[in-house]
């Protein structure tokens, strides 16, 4: 299987560290992919030119970085890092939160990176800001147990280490709960380290 991806995604990071925690990262490489490109063959594979993407043996790709997850859930034998019990759905939904949080921080940036210094909007920011601020105060009154690594506890790492990695850690001050859970998380997780981003 091919993963398109790029190091500093924490979409793509959940699915690289997920494959890591199933076991499965040796049947999938890693491909690079540049969403600004529009000669990368990522369109094609993905019309949405979006990552992760994860292309199948046979050639049919998989999107986005929850049903990526829950392929490779599947391939796992089930039930591994997406619970089959009572508490599902109240861990899918804590993952969409995190999804959304590590979302609106994506847009935050994007914000700036793609729009002129005059055409840059303050309540685009404010709005996307208000989104990370009231989904970490339900996430720090949420968070997954300690030594839990399904797709919740691999959504909410990788939007904290989104956060961390562009925006220096500033959600950290009003958090020291889910500082101590990212903590702990990272010291049992050792997939969280491995699929740091680092730059070049």
């Amino acid at each position: 299987m091919l993963l398109r991806s790029s190091s500093a995604s924490p979409f793509a990071r959940k699915v690289r560290m997920a494959a890591m925690i199933l076991d499965l990262s040796d049947r999938i490489e890693i491909v690079p992919a540049d969403t600004s490109d529009p000669a990368d063959s990522l369109r094609a594979q993905n019309p949405l030119g979006k990552i992760p993407t994860l292309v199948l043996e046979h050639g049919r790709a998989l999107y986005d970085s929850s049903v990526i997850l829950e392929y490779l859930d599947f391939l796992a034998g089930g039930g591994k890092i997406i619970p089959t019990g009572p508490e599902r759905f109240a861990t899918l939904t804590r993952a969409a939160l995190a999804d959304g949080v590590a979302d609106a921080a994506i847009l935050r940036i994007y914000e700036q990176r793609w729009r002129e210094d005059g055409a840059r909007s303050a309540r685009w920011l404010d709005h996307q800001s208000g989104k990370i601020t009231r989904g970490l105060a339900t996430l720090d009154a949420d968070a997954p147990q300690a030594g839990v690594a399904d797709v919740g506890a691999i959504a909410l790492a990788c939007a904290l280490g989104y956060l961390d990695l562009r925006f220096g850690g500033a959600w950290r001050a009003e958090r020291p709960r889910l500082v101590a859970w990212l903590e702990a998380f990272s010291a049992s997780v050792p997939a969280f380290e491995a699929t740091r981003h680092r730059e070049k």
